[in-house]
């Protein structure tokens, strides 16, 4: 199990890096879809040459298990639990169990309802396991349709195909680049509430090239395939030709008085995998996804990521002249003292002064992965994480403290908008789920602040070097977020039908 966890965490599955490699060879490299694609690639590399998390946000782990009858269950999910705490020693995993009431993590992985382990009886004498990690921020662009009801741009959606198929495009456009584009999705017609998220995170352990074997639902996949990528949201919302990598499509039998439509969302790195397990040893006698035989033939090639010559560097604190200096569109490179703040920390500075000086500096939405080596922190994956959460609080932020670069993924709203045209400030846009990429960025952990919030809570301070971003939202109001969402919401309209 410690070893299927690991694999998962740093490998992705050769159908999902096919499916990156197709979209990398559409974008030119020279535009932003282009250039984070090359990112991506990097990443995707590095974390199996250094096993390596390749995002860390390593979700919230799903085993599906089939096992023969008499199994014993209680000592598998004991076993799987284990390793799953060790993993998480190993930095391979991020803690990511919370208590609900308390806050607090567990440090370990572990916790009420933490992993997910679903048991399925089989008539094979065989074990076989299956592993899904599923970050947060895919999971927040999750969604659940009630049908008959009115869809934005797209109009009624009705309890038939037709209806399905626009509930599937709009999730795919609400998503725009806060789930990590380009994703996949995962779709149930039917069911009730529960079954029907079940089943559509279940068609995420579909590979992205099968065919469906039901005719009609086959049909329904080719068709959203053959269209949604129209819709020009592109790699991590920046616009592009690739919007989504695969649509798989399920269904259960539902009540007469309801008509769910279940969206799971996933991002581009899409982590599944799979062993069959000799029943009486628990040896891995088979790998599912992936040949271990077959050589691994890079992503990026051997010059990577392109500088233009146009990179604009920066060296925190930055000073208001420089940062209203900035246009969206510019590439930075940010280079000294950069502070880690997400959800706990942006709370928490509501009610109380900031535990370092962030006048001028930049404020970094991470929770990393970090392990502590001898008496030094080790950032082992640091990618952003989906910014919208924080709306709430980061226009305060910014005017109260003089923050002046804010980093994260799939942008802001009108509120920090408004801020950062007012006080100087800009938003960067750094690579989803690019972990490897970005902690090879971080020259050390100076320190850390409100560590009792947890590792991916804490105010890590950390010194970069050559950082990369994108400026999506700038101190003159402009947003391209705000942008492809609108022409976005026009390709969506002409999808209608």
């Amino acid at each position: 199990m410690l070893e299927l966890i690991i694999k998962t965490s740093t490998e992705l599955p050769p159908d999902v890096r096919a499916a990156m490699k197709v979209a990398s060879t559409l974008e030119p490299p020279d535009t932003r879809s282009g250039q984070a694609l090359a990112i991506i690639n990097i990443n995707i590399d590095q974390a199996a040459e250094g096993e390596g998390a390749i995002c860390q946000d390593t979700g919230m782990p799903t085993f599906e298990v089939r096992v023969p009858r008499g199994a014993d269950q209680l000592r598998m999910a004991d076993e799987i639990r284990l390793a799953v705490a060790e993993a998480t020693r190993r930095g391979k995993l991020r803690p990511n169990s919370v208590d609900s009431i308390t806050g607090k993590n567990s440090g370990n992985n572990l916790g009420a309802g933490t992993p997910v382990i679903h048991f399925h009886q089989w008539e094979q004498d065989a074990v076989e396991v299956k592993l899904l990690l599923k970050g947060g921020g895919c999971e927040n662009c999750n969604a659940q349709y009630a049908v008959p009801v009115e869809l934005a741009h797209l109009g009624r959606a009705d309890r038939n195909l037709e209806g399905v198929r626009r509930c599937i495009l709009h999730a795919i456009w609400q998503a725009q680049g806060k789930g990590c584009s380009p994703g996949a999705v995962g779709v149930c017609i039917g069911g009730d509430r529960a079954s029907g998220y079940a089943h559509a995170k279940a068609q995420l352990f579909r590979t992205l090239d099968d065919v469906n074997p039901e005719p009609a639902l086959a049909d329904l996949e080719a068709n959203i395939m053959g269209t949604v990528n129209r819709l020009g949201i592109g790699t991590m919302g920046f616009e592009g030709l690739t919007t989504l990598i695969g649509c798989k499509v399920g269904a259960l039998n539902r009540l007469p008085a309801s008509f769910f439509v279940s969206v799971a969302y996933d991002c581009w790195a899409f982590r599944r995998l799979g062993v069959v397990l000799d029943a009486a040893t628990g040896a891995i006698t088979a790998w599912q996804y992936r040949d271990p035989s077959s050589p691994v033939v890079p992503m990026a090639d051997q010059a990577g990521f392109k500088r233009t010559g146009r990179e604009v560097v920066l060296t925190a604190p930055f000073s208001e002249a420089e940062i209203r200096a900035l246009k969206v569109g510019d590439i930075v490179l940010l280079n000294g003292r950069m502070y880690t703040g997400r959800d706990s920390v942006h709370a928490y500075l509501m009610k109380h002064d900031p535990p370092v000086d962030l006048h001028g500096a930049a404020l970094y939405h991470c929770g990393p992965v970090a392990i502590k080596e001898g008496e030094q922190w080790v950032m082992k994956a640091a990618g952003p994480t989906t910014s919208i959460r924080e709306e709430p609080y980061q226009a305060d932020v910014i005017r109260k403290f003089g923050v002046r670069a804010v980093i994260g993924k799939g942008g802001m709203g009108a509120k920090t908008l408004e801020a950062l045209k007012a006080c100087g400030a800009v938003y960067l846009n750094a690579i989803g789920g690019a972990a490897q990429f970005y902690a090879r960025c971080i020259e050390r952990v100076d320190g850390v602040s409100l560590f009792d919030f947890g590792v991916p809570e804490a105010m890590w301070h950390l010194h970069v070097k050559d950082f990369p971003a994108i400026v999506t939202m700038d101190a003159s109001g402009n947003s391209l977020h705000k942008d492809v969402e609108a022409e976005s919401a026009k390709e969506l309209a002409a999808l209608k039908g």
